[in-house]
């Protein structure tokens, strides 16, 4: 349900951009580098078995016309409850904790000269390339096996599509669809 909410936000976004830039008159080159983007969303990572919630910021700089690099740090943390134990000695439970940090560099390609967008809008694909550090741990005293939760790759991944809605020259808010985090955020233009 929350994914198709999130869809048909996207898709209604990419409706008035392109009705908007019917509107506009051709504009300047746009630069979309020196933006700081922090966002909050939802992550589903397949080992899981569900979404959690995620913090995010990235900066991006511009490399060539229309297209941006950014470096990125991400946050998340999920828990567990494990019963460990046997029916004779009875179960004892147990909280296992694992908190992951992905960093890397995101590049970013913007369709607004394409799409003929208004200023009031950009539209993006992009690629996420980084590592996750992972730190695990169990309650003390977890005579278990401490391997149950494989855990992320260490090689971080992600592709995106994406739209910002500039509110002013300064501030925007952008909704970020991905294959593992996505997320709506502000956009500092700085």
């Amino acid at each position: 349900m929350k994914a198709k909410s999130i869809i048909s936000l996207f898709a209604l976004l990419l409706s008035v951009g392109a009705l908007k830039a019917q509107e506009q008159a051709p504009v300047p080159v746009e630069k979309y580098g020196n933006t700081l983007n922090t966002g909050v969303g939802i992550g589903y990572y397949g080992y899981i078995g569900h979404a959690v919630a995620v913090v995010n910021a990235n900066y991006e700089f511009d490399v060539a016309r229309s297209f941006t690099l950014a470096p990125f740090i991400g946050f998340y943390s999920t828990g567990y409850d494990y019963a460990y134990g046997n029916p004779h000695d009875g179960y004892t439970n147990y909280t296992y904790r694992q908190t992951v940090v992905p960093v890397g560099m995101k590049g970013t390609y913007y369709f607004d000269k394409l799409l003929n967008a208004s200023p009031k809008w950009d539209f993006y694909l992009a690629a996420s390339i980084g590592f996750a550090i992972v730190n695990s741990q169990w309650d003390n005293g977890y005579p278990g096996d401490r391997n149950i939760y494989p855990g992320p790759s260490p090689l971080f991944l992600d592709a995106h599509m994406g739209a910002e809605y500039h509110m002013s020259s300064k501030v925007g808010v952008y909704l970020d669809l991905s294959t593992g985090v996505s997320t709506i955020g502000l956009a500092f233009h700085l």
